[in-house]
């Protein structure tokens, strides 16, 4: 299974984005053919591969990162070549002294392979002369222009679909924690009890990162896009909440922690403790709303639920054993409820 893990991505590629990478291959090997007919046009074929990337951003990367690379690896080989001839050793010191400059410049890993790649192919499949070392050059240029341009021709992909889930499934598990935080802290709980609820807090930091990734993604697939002007405010609100969302994910995990470190069995009888609960679960629905918020839905619309941390909380002085971690808890729900009441401000 690792082994098949190591090749294997967790989904496939969209169909558009297989169909725009043959459409783009074989329009540069044609394209290519006919510019420059005297040689087989590999590297405008491998040019516009390499330029068709999930977004147009990533494709402009790609585009002057094979350039360079090319150019590279066939200024290095032509000179090499021309100075030494082409036996066996004149190529692997071609490529030794690729990688070499690739280092020394402080290029890109993606960089660095294409000039030694280049740099084998000149060598390898054609007489390193000036004017082949010229025409491999622009036939890499014509490539990934040619890549690009049906990159951002058909229908360029933007994916927020996936932030979306990722918003949605830390805000639904965010406040599910708050929930079970409410209810261990109004029922006694066994030691394995404890355990099960810090493990399922702590699950709220790769939960966050994931959904930072798919943002990340999400912001590249708009930038440079034609599409992507009707798609920025959305992409702000999902970028809004998530950056609310941080600090309440460290105060949850922070709070079940303290109720971790400090439960005793008579702490779901004091008072204080109860109407701490009744806050977690007022602020578990907030969080619902604020998730809610980031994507209106018509039929469900976040005006019709307002905010539940409106009331004031009366906390009795509590027992001398549980005074730090009520003052501890207090603390973290003031935090909470001022993130979650900004955005309404």
């Amino acid at each position: 299974m690792k082994l098949l893990a190591a090749f294997r991505a967790t989904r496939r590629q969209p169909w558009l984005q297989v169909a725009k990478s043959a459409i783009a291959t074989i329009l540069a090997w044609l394209v290519g053919g006919a510019l420059f007919p005297a040689h087989l046009p590999i590297f405008a074929a491998i040019a516009a591969l390499l330029v068709v990337q999930p977004s147009v951003n990533q494709s402009i990367v790609k585009a002057i990162e094979r350039t360079v690379g090319v150019v590279a690896g066939v200024v290095v080989a032509s000179l090499l070549a021309l100075a030494f001839g082409q036996s066996t050793w004149v190529i692997l010191a071609a490529i030794a002294a690729a990688i070499a400059i690739a280092w020394l410049l402080r290029m890109t890993t993606g960089t660095s392979n294409q000039v030694a790649i280049s740099a084998l192919l000149v060598l390898g499949l054609g007489a390193a002369t000036p004017n082949y070392a010229l025409d491999r050059i622009l036939e890499t240029i014509v490539g990934a222009i040619l890549g690009f341009v049906v990159n951002v021709a058909l229908v360029p992909p933007v994916v927020l679909r996936p932030v979306h889930d990722a918003v949605d499934k830390l805000g639904g598990e965010l406040s599910a924690s708050l929930e079970r935080l409410a209810v261990a802290l109004e029922s006694s709980q066994s030691r394995a009890q404890l355990e099960a609820l810090m493990i399922e807090a702590r699950l709220l930091r790769p939960m966050l990162a994931a959904a930072d990734s798919a943002l990340t993604t999400g912001t590249e697939s708009l930038t440079l896009n034609p599409r992507g002007r009707r798609r920025r405010e959305e992409l702000e609100r999902l970028a809004d909440t998530l950056k609310l969302f941080g600090p309440i994910v460290t105060q949850v995990i922070g709070m079940t922690r303290a109720v971790y470190d400090r439960y005793d069995d008579g702490l779901h009888t004091e008072p204080a403790v109860r109407a701490i609960a009744e806050q977690l679960r007022r602020a578990a629905h907030d969080v619902r709303r604020t998730t809610r918020r980031a994507h209106p839905d018509p039929a469900d619309p976040p005006t019709a639920s307002l905010p539940a941390l409106t009331a004031p909380l009366a906390i009795a002085a509590p027992s001398s054993g549980h005074w730090i971690l009520v003052g501890s808890l207090l603390e973290d729900l003031r935090r909470i409820h001022e993130s979650l009441a900004e955005p309404a401000a």
